[in-house]
């Protein structure tokens, strides 16, 4: 896989507009230990990736790893953020479908890795 920045990655771009999703449909929400929870986990998906990218192949798939854990993390709080009307099920079924594809393309770009070498 061959790419010259992060800002080239797919997986990246997608992770970028989902938190600024993530960030709009909570705006205005009051309940501020769930809201920012949610938004630190949004913002550390792509963060980890561009972190692990710039970082080098050796630690890149490390890095994806964790982007993949946080998208878990990001999808529970999702769930609980509609059971408790943070988030409309419009928006929770939008977040994680979007959620659980970054996963897969996470760990086929990991998978990418680990064939190169």
């Amino acid at each position: 896989m061959a790419y010259r920045s992060f800002e080239e990655l797919e997986v990246w771009k997608r992770a970028c507009r989902l938190a600024v999703q993530v960030y709009e449909a909570l705006r205005e929400s009051r309940d501020f230990a769930l809201r920012d929870q949610m938004q630190r986990a949004a913002i550390s998906i792509p963060s980890n990736i561009a972190e692990g990218a710039e970082r080098g192949s050796k630690d890149f798939g490390r890095f994806l790893r964790v982007a993949r854990g946080l998208a878990a993390e990001l999808r529970t709080q999702c769930y609980i953020a509609a059971k408790v009307g943070l988030l409309t099920p419009d928006q929770m079924d939008r977040f994680v479908a979007e959620l659980k594809e970054l996963s897969k393309m996470l760990t086929g770009l990991a998978r990418s890795l680990n064939t190169e070498h």
